[in-house]
């Protein structure tokens, strides 16, 4: 997105809000909480959830719950998912279709929040290279438009393991955006601030990887808790660990070295440093405590690295769950006795689910496996040679999406049996259930076909590859352990809570997505989003006088 173009969208938007005068008179909240938890399934909830004493479940006992919330379409992946919360409308919108894709201009790959004119500012050890910033994200995020419209300007705080996870709920600006960079030292970028704040680094200082060097990833509970088995097949552990508990961290010689580093990242105390990391921004940087609204961003990706490697059914995971519930409590604890229960409104959902380890759901006589790829590629580019000529014809093809060479493409439209050819050959390869036309998806001529309406709504023209694929259920495109990116309800469905002023708790059996997170909350707020494709979860909020009263001298 040009920065002219970004402008704009904020002029658009800073018009007077369409929210009812009514409702403006409810106090807003002090703080704007939004928790991500990366690769969280909804049905962790039922499976998992008798054992949570911590904050998932005061979320879960006091919030409003979306049990059928789902994202509504194909790249389920951390990069889309996170912006499409943040900004509540869908990838077609928000220009974000995968994690990278192929930049036709450049004739590479890209990631979605590459920017060389962005370059890192570290805080911690090391010169980390590269840069990174929301420049591809083509609208404003809620904390952009907070920021906007609002009569005094939110300090925006997000932190992540992830620089597109971070980054994508913070939006074009912010005061303290911060990921890890190969879990050796926290980093923003220049897109926020042009050098390195010494308050931030007090938030960084007592957190770092090193501290856990040593320390053994045992269960929290007695093992018999745990459901399912412990050493399950399909299993993928990082190199240095076993397929079942305990997990050391520990270094060579007794020094951290890129082993250690990865297993902190895959270990709870990772998780455990980002919570410790948001209750000291909100102590140390005075989150709701000013005259307006202050925006906490905070997506844990532990779950997600935890996920690819055990799967859904490991103990692993269900020990991170555990674990990510006392850190949620911690934080929760901190936001009631720094801001007040009564003044911060919270969010929490997931960017993703993730697909069941295939060998294990062979086990059951399902039909499941691993795509191979490789025989994709193999299978398409046969099919063109014999229309085309001597290949290579296809650019990239990373699961989903297939991109075609410089000018494949435009010769395949004077040719529709070549193309078709294509089609039918990505299609015969083993776990491939559909293949769509990208072209076809831009044109928007899939309302009457649902799946591939689903697939239309993750379609970037220009971004998206020109063939689309729809693995069958239980097939994934990985060689061990599992991963997400599908239709299919194991990776749409996801946690939605709300909890905070003027929501309503219960559970809601309605229809929602994350989607509709960025337009309730800019309701609950006073704001207008420029755009959306979510809607306002008005069955969860209570009426304005109903609403709690602010609190004296506010």
């Amino acid at each position: 997105m040009t920065p002219l173009a970004f402008a704009l969208s904020l002029l658009v938007a800073a018009g007077p809000s369409a929210r009812p005068a009514s409702a403006l008179s409810a106090p807003r909240p002090r703080l704007v909480v939004v928790v991500v938890v990366d690769q969280m399934r909804a049905d962790y909830i039922d499976r998992y959830g008798h054992r949570w004493t911590g904050g998932l479940r005061r979320l879960l006992d006091q919030g409003a719950v979306f049990p059928q919330a789902a994202f509504p379409y194909l790249t389920t992946l951390t990069c889309v998912g996170h912006a499409t919360v943040a900004t509540g409308t869908l990838p077609r919108t928000h220009g974000i279709p995968a994690n990278q894709w192929w930049d036709r201009d450049s004739g590479k790959s890209v990631t979605c929040t590459e920017d060389p004119a962005a370059p890192l500012v570290p805080y911690g050890t090391g010169s980390p290279s590269g840069g990174e910033s929301a420049l591809r994200l083509r609208v404003a995020t809620f904390a952009d438009e907070l920021r906007a419209q609002a009569g005094t300007p939110p300090r925006v705080v997000t932190l992540s393991l992830k620089p597109r996870s971070a980054i994508m709920l913070a939006g074009h600006r912010g005061d303290a955006v911060l990921w890890s960079v190969n879990a050796q030292t926290w980093a923003s970028s220049t897109a926020f601030s042009p050098t390195a704040s010494p308050a931030v680094a007090e938030l960084v200082k007592d957190r770092l990887p090193e501290a856990a060097l040593g320390r053994v990833w045992n269960r929290l509970l007695a093992p018999d808790a745990y459901l399912f088995d412990d050493d399950a097949a399909g299993e993928r552990p990082p190199a240095g660990w076993t397929r079942t508990f305990p997990h050391p961290l520990r270094g060579e010689n007794g020094e951290p070295d890129a082993g250690f580093y990865t297993r902190w990242t895959d270990s709870p105390y990772a998780d455990e440093a980002l919570g410790a990391m948001a209750g000291a921004a909100v102590a140390k940087l005075g989150l709701g405590r000013g005259p307006g609204t202050d925006y906490l961003g905070v997506s844990f990706s532990t779950l997600d690295l935890v996920g690819h490697a055990f799967g859904p059914r490991s103990h692993e995971v269900q020990d991170i769950l555990l674990r990510l519930d006392a850190t949620l409590g911690r934080l929760l604890a901190e936001l009631d006795r720094l801001v007040g229960r009564e003044h911060y409104l919270l969010a929490l959902t997931a960017d993703h689910g993730v697909a069941p380890v295939p060998e294990q759901v062979a086990l059951a006589g399902i039909d499941a496996g691993r795509i191979d790829t490789a025989e994709v590629r193999a299978r398409i580019e046969k099919a063109l040679a014999a229309w085309l000529g001597p290949g290579p014809h296809l650019a990239w093809a990373p699961y989903t999406e297939v991109y075609f060479a410089p000018g494949v493409m435009e010769k395949l439209r004077q040719m529709p049996e070549a193309l078709r050819a294509a089609v039918e050959a990505a299609g015969s390869a083993p776990g491939v259930g559909r293949v769509l036309v990208g072209a076809e998806l831009a044109q928007g001529s899939a309302a009457d076909d649902p799946l591939a309406l689903v697939a239309a709504r993750s379609y970037v023209p220009g971004r998206s590859g020109d063939l689309v694929l729809l693995p069958k259920a239980y097939w994934i495109p990985t060689s061990s352990g599992t991963t997400h990116g599908t239709l299919y309800q194991y990776d749409s469905r996801v946690p939605l809570l709300l909890a905070g002023p003027g929501i309503k708790a219960g559970s809601y059996l309605g229809p929602a997505t994350p989607a509709d997170i960025a337009p309730t909350l800019a309701y609950l707020t006073g704001i207008t989003l420029a755009r959306t494709d979510g809607r306002v979860l008005s069955e969860a909020l209570r009426p304005p006088a109903a609403a709690a009263k602010p609190a004296p001298g506010r």
